[in-house]
C-alpha cells in the first residue's frame, strides 16, 4: 500500500475540484448576453449572463420551464459533450465568489486519464478513477451522481449470455458500472463537506484501457424521451 492506495482501488472525484484546477470558472460580470439569452432570462427569471454561459455549453436546449414555486426556472440541455442535464451542468454551488459559475471540464475523460496516470505514477499502484457530477433523471425525482469521465473503470459490463437464478438466459442485462460506482460515492459525500474524493475498495472489476464515459450515452436514434 502506498499513500493509502492499493492495486484495484477506485477513486471517485467530484468534477468541481478538477474544473477549478483547469480554470473552468466563469465570472458572469464578464459575460455579454445574446438576445436569445436575454429572452430566456426574462422567461425563466434567470440571470441572462448565466443563461448565456449555459447556451455556450450546450448543443441544444431541449426544454425550459419554471414552476410556480421556483424562483428561477430550469433549462434542460444537451451539453456539447452529449450529456443531458439541467442548465448544461453550469452551477453556482461550491464555488467562491459572487456572480460566479463553474462548468464541466472541457474533456472530462482526458482529465480523468491524466489524474489516474499521475496518481499511479506517484504511488506505484494500478487504480481506477471515476469523475462525477450530479444529474436528475427522466421520470424520477431527485438527483444522483453519474460518471462523466473514466480511467480504467469500464463504463458498462455485460451479463448477456449468463443465467439468472431460475436458469433463464439473460438477453439484455448490461449494468452501467461507471454510473453505479458514481452513485455509490454520493452516499458518503455531503454537499457542504468539501470532500471531493471517495476511495472504493474491494470491488471486483476488470480494467478497461479503452473506457470512456461517452459509452454511457444513448444515441439519439434510441432516445424516446425527446
Amino acid at each position: 500500500m502506498h499513500g493509502g492506495l492499493i492495486d484495484g482501488d477506485i477513486l471517485t472525484v467530484a468534477h468541481k475540484v478538477v474544473s477549478k484546477a483547469e480554470g473552468n470558472i466563469v465570472h458572469l460580470d464578464t459575460v455579454e448576453p445574446s438576445e436569445r439569452a436575454l429572452a430566456i432570462g426574462r422567461e425563466l427569471n434567470k440571470n441572462p449572463a448565466k443563461v448565456e454561459v449555459i447556451l455556450r455549453q450546450s448543443k441544444q436546449v431541449l426544454r425550459t420551464f419554471k414552476r410556480e414555486r421556483q424562483n428561477e426556472g430550469t433549462m434542460i440541455c444537451e451539453h456539447r459533450l452529449g450529456f443531458i442535464s439541467a442548465n448544461a451542468a453550469v452551477d453556482e454551488s461550491n464555488v467562491d465568489g459572487v456572480n460566479t459559475v463553474i462548468t464541466l471540464p472541457d474533456d472530462p475523460d482526458a482529465s480523468t486519464v491524466r489524474l489516474g496516470r499521475a496518481l499511479e505514477e506517484r504511488f506505484g499502484v494500478e487504480i481506477g478513477v471515476v469523475l462525477t457530477d450530479t444529474f436528475g433523471r427522466p421520470w424520477r425525482l431527485g438527483q444522483v451522481n453519474v460518471a462523466i469521465g473514466l480511467y480504467r473503470v469500464p463504463a458498462r459490463t455485460s451479463a448477456v449470455g449468463s443465467i439468472d437464478a431460475w436458469g433463464r438466459p439473460l438477453l439484455v442485462t448490461e449494468p452501467a458500472l461507471g454510473d453505479e460506482i458514481a452513485a455509490a460515492s454520493g452516499l458518503v459525500i455531503e454537499k457542504a463537506a468539501k470532500t471531493p474524493l471517495v476511495r472504493i475498495r474491494g470491488l471486483d472489476w476488470t480494467p478497461d484501457a479503452n473506457t470512456s464515459a461517452q459509452d454511457l450515452l444513448r444515441n439519439s436514434q434510441e432516445d424516446v424521451f425527446r
